[in-house]
């Protein structure tokens, strides 16, 4: 099953695990909103930096810090996504008591390990 995906952090350098996560996504078949803090690219995917309320979004996978995060709770919390994945980095013991009390399921896990895995 494909999920659509927002990644949260992406940055158009080619050495940021958020950059190989767009890219994975893609190469695994899931289609990919990727938003970080300025408007660019990876490869031919656009990163835009506004926070535009998508429709059916499965999943946010976070690649910001917790400081980082918190602008962006009420945004993750409207895209009303059936899941957050907090990768090694992101843990947010605040924001993932956030998500619960919407019904969102957490995750502490890597994004690019459980792509390869087949646990996505």
């Amino acid at each position: 099953m494909k999920k659509k995906t927002l990644v949260l952090g992406a940055s158009d350098k080619t050495d940021r695990y958020s950059n190989r996560a767009v890219k994975q996504l893609i190469i695994h078949g899931h289609p990919v909103i990727a938003l970080g803090s300025k408007d660019s690219f990876i490869d031919n995917t656009p990163i835009q930096k506004n926070k535009v309320a998508f429709d059916n979004v499965d999943t946010v996978t976070l690649y910001l810090n917790p400081t980082r995060q918190k602008e962006y709770y009420d945004y993750i919390l409207s895209l009303k996504p059936k899941r957050i994945i907090f990768n090694p980095g992101t843990e947010n013991e605040a924001f993932e008591k956030l998500a619960k009390e919407n019904n969102i399921q957490t995750i502490e896990a890597c994004t690019l390990v459980m792509l390869s895995t087949g646990q996505y």
